[in-house]
């Protein structure tokens, strides 16, 4: 694994990677957005925790803003108005993150939300940046880049690594029985969700093969994401992708209906109100942003830290910054 001698060496292969990405895109016909950085409101998500701050006005009159976890509601926001397909580099914030070897609290991704197309025509535009991203990757790593990705359901996930069929298994009290027999630890008030998430960290993730890009996807539809569902059958069109056995990107295909984007505002919301430790404002007009109008789209949300660690054949994510 090569790695850098320095931190200059590492900003200026940052540097070459933000090239090629732009470059793909921009050839593509995506706008290249920039958004604010704060915001008065943001989408609910209960796995997230967040930064607030406070706005003050010449008076002294203080508002509530949120640094953003990712530039997700001002780019729907965007697409609203007609944009196309666009994309952003951009600095995104998570409180409360544990610190570590691939964590930062303030990190870089790459958004992009592409028009007419679904998760599936985004595994195919990811295989091509890679494609174009390859050559700037180690000799010894590049198959990473190069190598077709391994797609796996997550119901063939959790049949090789875990066991049992997640299509045909996956109530509370099936999960349940699931992890006694596998002896992984859990509470009697865990959700389902929570259930689900102790199998999948402590057998499947881990298991997940490190010596090619691997792609999970079909994810279950109990676990509340904006993602739209595939009817009648118990997933949503979502995927993730593992490069060496560290989660890179998630992609969906973006939930356009104002209903159920509805139902996420109120239950993610209400998790937010009763466990948040940073509780933050939600905008309820946020739904209304899916009209008639709103296109179809599939959006893939990429950790730049992480990808550059992936390319340098750097082990540990403060080495790919120039302000660890």
């Amino acid at each position: 694994m090569k790695g850098f001698a320095d931190s200059w060496e590492a900003a200026r292969f940052r540097s070459r990677v933000y090239r090629v990405i732009r470059d793909f895109f921009l050839d593509r016909g995506f706008l290249e957005a920039e958004t604010p950085l704060l915001s008065p409101d943001l989408i609910p998500e209960s796995a997230i925790e967040v930064f607030k701050t406070e706005k003050m006005d010449l008076s002294g009159r203080k508002e509530d803003y949120y640094l953003v976890p990712s530039p997700e509601i001002w780019m729907k926001k965007l697409l609203s108005r007609g944009s196309g397909s666009l994309f952003q580099i951009s600095k995104c914030f998570r409180n409360s993150e544990q610190s570590g070897r691939i964590h930062s609290n303030e990190f870089s991704m790459l958004e992009w939300y592409a028009v007419d197309r679904d998760y599936r025509d985004n595994i195919t535009l990811t295989a091509e940046l890679f494609q174009e991203l390859s050559p700037l990757a180690p000799l010894e790593t590049r198959r990473l880049f190069t190598d077709p990705f391994l797609i796996l359901t997550m119901d063939e996930a959790f049949l090789r690594y875990a066991g049992f069929s997640l299509g045909e298994k996956n109530s509370s009290e099936e999960l349940r029985r699931e992890l006694n027999r596998l002896g992984i630890p859990h509470d009697e008030s865990d959700d389902r969700e929570t259930l689900f998430n102790r199998i999948f960290l402590s057998l499947v993730e881990p298991s997940l093969p490190r010596e090619r890009a691997v792609i999970l996807i079909d994810y279950p539809a109990f676990v509340p994401t904006l993602a739209r569902s595939v009817e009648g059958t118990p997933w949503c069109e979502r995927w993730e992708m593992y490069i060496g056995g560290v989660e890179l990107s998630n992609c969906f295909s973006e939930e356009t209906d104002r209903e159920k984007v509805t139902a996420y505002y109120d239950g993610e919301g209400e998790e937010k109100r009763k466990n948040a430790l940073v509780p933050h404002r939600t905008d309820r007009s946020f739904p209304a942003l899916f009209h008639r109008g709103y296109p179809r789209v599939s959006g893939n949300a990429m950790g730049l830290d992480r990808l550059i660690m992936a390319l340098s054949g750097e082990e540990y994510i403060d080495r790919v910054l120039l302000f660890p």
